[in-house]
């Protein structure tokens, strides 16, 4: 493949960051950039695994990422975590979607936190903040090797940008319009949560917003934003009433809005955690969203609220029932194994894990929603018929649980 030549400089923090750029504009529009990554690039302190997890395969952004250069700003670590990485110009408590949004992020990433530190009993979080030259900053908090969880991630964002006017020109589909840089503004919480047990499943949730500013120097042009998101499931074992539980839970945070939510996102789910060389899913889904903007504003923002607070009970009350539960060492080796298509997922399809590894990002954090253990082995089948073959069977043959 011929080398390519960048048409445009986006300066970036983290993935965060770059998730929200790359993967936040209304995929209805042509856009006719890609990706060349920057020669030079410094750390990252956020995580990537969810930064540009594209659902749609012919997205504006997939195609932005082929030819735009991109540039990563150094984050500096910082001793104490600020009360708000809003500017001053954002006001923490002045109504807007981007202090309610913020505000919303930290007091998820509070109690998610706190509610699996107490159902560990042992695990502490690691909490790193950080800022960044360029506007805001994110807190990363890691559990690893406690009683219950191998490993748990929960980290938010909160970071300013600059969107080049080749981005903004496509995205708006208006050849006429010439703006000069546009400001941008994009916030989001991301966790992966891997538990020891192999009958207590991993879960997965994340829930961002994204808005641009109009062009200082085109009047009148308009601001956009987006929202994405999601919470899925990702058991070693099927325990329907666990599985009907936590899809319970998505359907009714969902049905509080639209009952067409539920089906539109679930399907969306299960079509974006497809392992295509496998043929299978990556678990057993939930509900999935993303460039999310044709409603109202206010009620994605209390949407994307419900979601983030249903994480808890969707989730804590399943690992309740499962942490104790005795296995074997045949019941680990099955668990290491689905492990093992998680981290191909992430790996191959996962583009947030490939735009990190690419830019030079910090792979601490790049891989911080993968696993501390996991299995390959050649040609594995397990036994039709057996718990193990009706997991498989489920993530190939999707189906509706409740």
């Amino acid at each position: 493949m011929p080398p390519l030549s960048p048409t445009a400089t986006v300066s970036v923090s983290s993935s965060s960051l770059s998730f929200f750029l790359l993967s936040s504009f209304d995929s209805s529009k042509k856009l006719q950039l890609s990706f060349c990554p920057s020669p030079s690039s410094a750390t990252s302190t956020t995580s990537l695994t969810d930064s540009i997890s594209l659902a749609k395969p012919n997205s504006p952004i997939r195609r932005l990422m082929m030819t735009s250069a991109v540039s990563i700003e150094k984050e500096t670590v910082i001793s104490e975590r600020p009360h708000t990485f809003l500017r001053e110009t954002d006001g923490e408590d002045d109504g807007s979607v981007r202090s309610r949004f913020q505000r919303m992020i930290m007091e998820v990433q509070e109690s998610v936190c706190g509610a699996l530190e107490a159902l560990d009993g042992a695990g502490k979080f690691k909490e790193d903040a950080w800022t960044r030259p360029g506007g805001g900053g994110g807190i990363s908090r890691v559990l690893q090797d406690g009683a219950v969880f191998e490993k748990a991630g929960v980290n938010i964002s909160v970071v300013y940008g600059v969107m080049p006017p080749e981005a903004y020109r496509a995205a708006t589909a208006s050849a006429a319009d010439q703006p000069g840089p546009v400001p941008f503004f994009a916030a989001g919480v991301s966790s992966v949560l891997h538990p020891k047990n192999p009958f207590a499943p991993t879960l997965h949730f994340n829930y961002r917003y994204f808005e641009t500013d109009a062009p200082k120097d085109a009047p009148g042009a308009p601001r956009q934003w987006w929202f994405g998101g999601g919470t899925d499931l990702t058991p070693a074992y099927i325990f329907e009433e666990d599985v009907k539980h936590f899809h319970s839970i998505q359907k009714r945070a969902c049905d509080k809005f639209d009952p067409s939510f539920y089906p539109r996102f679930k399907k969306w789910c299960d079509d974006y955690f497809y392992i295509k060389h496998r043929g299978e899913r990556r678990g057993l889904g939930g509900i999935f969203f993303d460039d999310l903007n044709d409603y109202d504003q206010e009620m994605l923002l209390s949407f994307a609220t419900e979601c983030a607070n249903s994480v808890v009970p969707a989730y804590i009350p399943i690992l309740e029932k499962r942490k104790d539960t005795p296995f074997n060492e045949g019941h680990k080796a099955w668990q290491q194994l689905r492990r093992g298509r998680y981290v191909e997922f992430n790996l191959v399809y996962d583009r947030g894990t490939t735009f990190g590894l690419k830019t030079g990002g910090r792979i601490e954090s790049i891989l911080v929603s993968l696993p501390l253990t996991a299995r390959w082995e050649y040609d594995h089948k397990p036994e039709e018929g057996s718990e193990e073959w009706k997991l498989l069977d489920a993530c190939m043959n999707p189906k509706e649980w409740v």
